[in-house]
């Protein structure tokens, strides 16, 4: 494994690199992050089977954003229209005396100031941010009908009408020890896919949604486990332990930070293993 992710791995976003897009690495770009890292991370690859081979530079960096001490959680979107790369992602954006007086952190107080906001690039790996803050951490977007819509944790709904201003908060329809989320849209029907803190072990769950004009009266179904940490990369041979909120850096029994990808009919489930140890592909039968 290359030295330069270092050794906590989480939030992987998968896309097919556009036709357009100017001197791609590979077919494939795979942004991930780091916990603690001061820029999104980006591996590449001619076949969703490997091999996979480390950008070094990687991509957003802390630098360039209005957050303090790391980013993280890249939710990475095509563009086709206008030809360009997004990604939504997340870092430390408020004082911890202005996060408490926001009533979503008095709601939630493990947000913190932790916030998300949106990059654009032309190549996918030189992007520029913008600095509204859009809603809570760990957003998670898809176009429905006339507005674009994000899922925040935990389980804080938010939308826009063009995907870069303006954000409204809506309904909340999971409880507090949501922690990654995934979404896939099938028409009128939205699955959500995420894990949550203090489960035993932390795995994979999906909920149903289905979407109505009236956002408010969206209600997610109970949960049904799509996977656990079976196999040793998984860390299916480590105790069995509930997980705690915040980073891992040693392996545990725990599968985290689900993403979906669509390539064609089929559907792809990325999932972080043994905690944030690295991150591996399952092909969902949906």
């Amino acid at each position: 494994m290359d030295e330069s992710i270092g050794t906590n791995i989480n939030g992987p976003s998968l896309i097919r690199v556009p036709d357009w897009l100017p001197n791609p690495l590979g077919r494939y770009y795979l942004y991930f992050a780091h916990h603690q890292g001061e820029y999104i991370r980006l591996a590449y690859a001619d076949d969703l089977a490997g091999p996979w081979r480390i950008h070094r530079p990687g991509t957003l960096q802390l630098a360039q954003t209005p957050c303090r001490g790391h980013i993280a959680s890249p939710d990475v979107h095509v563009d086709e229209a206008n030809r360009r790369i997004m990604m939504y992602y997340h870092g430390p954006a408020l004082p911890a005396d202005v996060a408490r007086q926001e009533a979503v952190t008095q709601r939630f107080p493990t947000l913190g100031g932790q916030r998300s906001f949106v990059a654009t690039s032309e190549d996918g790996i030189h992007f520029t941010s913008g600095r509204e803050i859009l809603g809570s951490s760990y957003f998670r977007v898809f176009r429905w009908r006339d507005h674009v819509y994000a899922l925040g944790m935990p389980g804080i709904f938010y939308r826009s009408r063009d995907g870069f201003t303006g954000f409204e908060q809506g309904p909340v329809l999971f409880d507090e020890h949501m922690r990654h989320t995934a979404l896939l849209l099938r028409g009128d029907d939205l699955y959500v896919f995420y894990s949550r803190a203090g489960d035993c072990p932390e795995r994979i769950l999906v909920a149903h949604i289905h979407l109505t004009p009236d956002w408010m009266t969206w209600r997610a179904s109970p949960p049904t486990v799509v996977l656990e940490p079976e196999r040793e990369y998984e860390g299916g041979h480590l105790p069995l332990e509930p997980s705690r909120r915040g980073a891992i850096h040693e392996p545990a029994r725990q599968l985290r930070d689900p993403a979906i990808f669509v390539d064609g009919e089929r559907v792809i489930l990325l999932y972080s293993v043994a905690g944030e140890q690295g991150i591996a592909l399952a092909e969902l039968q949906f």
